[in-house]
């Protein structure tokens, strides 16, 4: 019922910047949101997530805290992340996807659903 799609993502140089932008269409949206990355041959880690109220709490991941934020806009139904200072570790798939509860404190991909089809971002060294 609720589709998202992920943008923003391209090939950066290391330390510059990439805003993603993740779009929901066909039902309210009013869910706690997740980004989550997926590099070659690694599992789906969680790197940031958001609740469902736009000014609400923010988790990070250790590995992006203090370089990413997360941020949504529910009038226009989309979430944002902000990726700063970007390294060539943080290349790989980011996909966002909607909670199954009702916080934002899950980190588990199976904690989710409602996954989009993911943006590809690259950083060169």
């Amino acid at each position: 019922q609720v589709q998202l799609v992920e943008s923003g993502g391209g090939l950066v140089q290391a330390g510059g910047s990439l805003r993603l932008s993740c779009a929901a269409s066909g039902r309210t949206f009013s869910s706690p949101m997740g980004w989550f990355r997926q590099a070659p041959g690694k599992e789906r880690e969680f790197v940031a997530s958001i609740s469902s109220s736009g000014g609400g709490n923010t988790y990070y991941a250790d590995s992006v805290k203090g370089r990413f934020t997360i941020s949504r806009d529910n009038a226009k139904k989309t979430v944002y992340l902000q990726m700063n200072s970007l390294k060539p570790e943080d290349t790989a798939v980011y996909y966002c996807a909607t909670s199954l509860y009702g916080t934002a404190w899950y980190q588990r991909p199976s904690e989710y659903h409602n996954w989009g089809q993911g943006t590809q971002v690259t950083v060169s060294s």
